[in-house]
């Protein structure tokens, strides 16, 4: 495990911590860290962890980040500057916590959903993601999803009700639709779904 994180290092990410293959956590997160994630991480196969959380990162996500081990369960990029798409490969893994919030990410990242996977928290919220929320199928493990503040269309799929334990905040975006009965929905505060295009229904003002 390597751990630098709330210094006041400064300066780009070394791309030669690539070679360090035994790798199974890395920890970047709280630092001043500036530049692009050097593609040099994809190297690491061993990783189940990867936080680059809280810095100052700029630029796309590396294309051979495309290509990230699957053993990688926690990845954490929020809080920086990032911009572009999400790759689209990375619908082939199974993070168990993903979060970018609060970047400048655009695009679709609904396939990384789906009732095969084992997502318990992902975060999106406060980027500039676009995508048809209607028929993406959420697993059953998923325990929170934060989509706030993005430019998210469709309706909220019947498939949320079936969530028991679920943490949902989809407000400020371009949602539309009467809100589904069942599961936490209704015992969310309606401020997990205001500031939407026409979204209706308990806990917001009932459908016309």
């Amino acid at each position: 495990m390597l751990i630098i994180s709330w210094t006041n290092i400064s300066g780009p990410i070394p791309s030669f911590l690539g070679e360090l293959k035994n790798l199974t956590f890395l920890d970047l997160s709280f630092n001043n860290f500036s530049g692009s994630m050097p593609p040099s991480l994809a190297q690491l196969r061993n990783l189940s962890g990867l936080r680059l959380d809280r810095n100052k990162l700029t630029g796309s996500i590396p294309e051979s980040f495309g290509d990230l081990t699957p053993s990688l369960q926690y990845l954490y990029l929020s809080h920086n500057q990032l911009s572009g798409t999400v790759p689209r490969a990375w619908g082939g893994l199974n993070f168990t916590s993903i979060e970018l919030q609060r970047n400048r990410l655009e695009g679709d990242i609904s396939f990384l959903f789906g009732k095969n996977k084992t997502i318990q928290i992902a975060d999106f919220s406060r980027n500039m993601l676009q995508f048809n929320l209607s028929n993406v199928e959420f697993p059953d493990s998923l325990s929170t999803l934060d989509l706030n503040d993005n430019r998210i269309t469709g309706s909220l799929p019947e498939g949320l009700t079936k969530l028991d334990s679920l943490f949902l905040n989809v407000s400020y975006n371009r949602l539309c639709g009467r809100i589904p009965v069942g599961g936490r929905l209704q015992t969310l505060d309606y401020t997990s779904y205001f500031h939407n295009k026409c979204l209706c229904g308990a806990p917001l003002p009932d459908c016309k």
